[in-house]
């Protein structure tokens, strides 16, 4: 027996009797409504006046438009997410990485519970549960990094890692990145995103230096043109790099893939120059056929700094203990909330123990069963579509020679229809899934596919 039984009180609460029936019920409640929930892509007719009226409400309240006339109910089932106008959609975005266990996860839905039964709503830098201890115990151990730092945001994690190489590498002031990569939208992540449109009007506040990013159809070329590139910015600015920033699959740029020779020459050459490598995470992880993308790449000797996001929940920073901060750089009033923390490490953990990973996991026969029906529209309708592309969880594919019009048209109609995707990258455009691997079947593959083939065939007549 754990020694804790006998002397903690919350041992004993949590495992009251009258708490463990109480879950017990509920779980049986959400499978009895679930069975109630298929598919309907028709919002019902008593509902679309309100329905409006609440859309346009809260644009005024956000003082922007949504994307999405999207606003939910608060239940679903697996992929199947219901909005307040009654219809029912295949969530293939899953809030563009979070949902990861898809909707009213039964087993989520007790983890929830049992952290609704905590103390505190919200865990902190002054104040952290054993729930913290646990989850960063995971990740450390998962990843082979030395420290884990907890944060609320994938911008606040990247933030410290910036400010973790920073420190240690002063009074380097300077970030090499890649082409179309995304950081973040904070006052600093949006200078180093490449893209023009998120910081239009914003005070530059750093110096970034650009790379070009891999090309998978001219390998040698673009990685000697990378290397060139990287030569010249430590030639003409020495010593004032702190930082390399990069994603090994880069999400929001379009789904473009890296490469294990790519990636090793540039990061072996600034390790060279002392600066600090950091891996941008927070769309890769748990996606790729590994943990972490720089596994999948088998880069870990290289990587000095790592973020995290999206799926894990709760973010971090994990680094090694060469890069360890000073006492006061981190710190924050709260981490997250105590059900974000149980929430993540328990899908972590699932994804660790039941064969997600590896060449014959889920994740790959997801990717292989998606990109085959990709495969086969293309070859009935070549001129509709390019791909597929991604990795694992990571799929695209660029309907319309990715004219972004036409690609934002299309992304609109597959909503309506019943598909929740987004985009990804801009000339060309494409359609990027980033599916609730957690909770899906090849039944709502087939159906998602079904309805992505219509909507093409329904776009490609308007054109005529």
């Amino acid at each position: 027996m754990d020694e804790r039984t006998n002397h903690l009180k919350a041992i004993n609460f949590f495992k009251d009797p009258r708490i463990q029936a109480a879950k017990k019920l509920i779980q049986e409640a959400v499978e009895d409504h679930q069975s109630h929930l298929s598919l309907s892509n028709q919002p019902v007719k008593e509902l679309q006046e309100e329905y409006q009226k609440l859309l346009e409400t809260f644009s005024q309240l956000r003082g922007g438009k949504l994307y999405y006339p999207y606003v939910g109910s608060g239940f679903g089932n697996g992929p199947l997410v219901e909005l307040m106008d009654g219809s029912v959609k295949f969530d293939m975005i899953s809030g563009i990485g979070p949902h990861y266990w898809g909707h009213t996860h039964p087993e989520i839905i007790t983890i929830a519970i049992e952290a609704a039964l905590s103390d505190t709503v919200m865990q902190g830098h002054l104040q952290q549960n054993i729930d913290a201890y646990e989850y960063c115990s995971l990740l450390k151990r998962a990843s082979g990094l030395d420290h884990c730092f907890l944060t609320s945001s994938g911008a606040m994690a990247n933030e410290n890692a910036l400010k973790i190489a920073f420190q240690k590498n002063h009074p380097a002031e300077r970030i090499l990145a890649f082409e179309h990569c995304f950081m973040g939208r904070s006052l600093t992540l949006s200078q180093i995103t490449d893209k023009a449109a998120y910081r239009e009007g914003l005070p530059m506040n750093i110096h970034v230096d650009y790379l070009p990013f891999f090309r998978e159809d001219r390998p040698e070329e673009s990685t000697q043109l990378a290397l060139q590139k990287l030569k010249e910015y430590i030639s003409r600015y020495p010593k004032q790099h702190a930082i390399l920033c990069l994603e090994m699959i880069q999400g929001e740029g379009g789904f473009h893939v890296g490469d294990k020779k790519f990636f090793r020459a540039i990061m072996e050459q600034c390790r060279s120059h002392q600066i600090a490598v950091m891996v941008d995470e927070i769309q890769t992880f748990g996606r790729t056929t590994e943990l972490f993308a720089y596994q999948y790449f088998q880069l870990e000797d290289l990587v000095d700094i790592v973020s995290i996001g999206k799926l894990s929940q709760v973010c971090a920073t994990l680094f090694r203990s060469n890069y360890k901060p000073k006492p006061g750089l981190l710190s924050q009033t709260f981490t997250s909330s105590t059900i974000a923390i149980k929430t993540g490490r328990y899908i972590v953990e699932q994804l660790l123990k039941e064969q997600y990973f590896g060449k014959d996991g889920k994740i790959a026969k997801i990717h292989t069963y998606f990109t085959n029906h990709f495969l086969q529209i293309k070859k009935r309708h070549p001129h509709l579509i390019h791909g597929p592309f991604g990795v694992g969880a990571m799929i695209a594919f660029t309907p319309f020679n990715g004219e972004d019009a036409k690609v934002t048209s299309f992304l609109q109609k597959l909503f309506q229809a019943g598909v929740i995707a987004f985009s990804a990258g801009s000339r060309p455009m494409r359609v990027r899934f980033l599916p609730p691997i957690g909770a899906l079947s090849y039944h709502d593959i087939d159906e998602v596919c079904k309805i992505v083939e219509e909507v093409l065939l329904e776009c490609d007549k308007e054109k005529e």
